[in-house]
């Protein structure tokens, strides 16, 4: 069997967690700030849990992990 290629703009994106799931960072905190309030910008600055519908697709780019 070849070697199966990590996706790299995943790897970038996603880190795997104990339980089996992944740790993803919030969007939304790019640009247009200004309108953003403080509240809402410092909860985007915390990570999110990727939903385990998407678990399966992220697996999938992420073999190794």
């Amino acid at each position: 069997m070849p070697k199966l290629k990590t996706n790299r703009g995943a790897a970038k994106r996603f880190r795997p967690k104990g339980n089996g799931g992944f740790k993803r960072a919030q969007s939304f905190l790019n640009h247009i700030l200004t309108k953003k309030s403080p509240k809402r910008k410092r909860q985007l600055r915390s990570t999110a849990q990727v939903a385990k519908q998407d678990v399966p697709a992220v697996r999938k780019m992420l073999p190794y992990s």
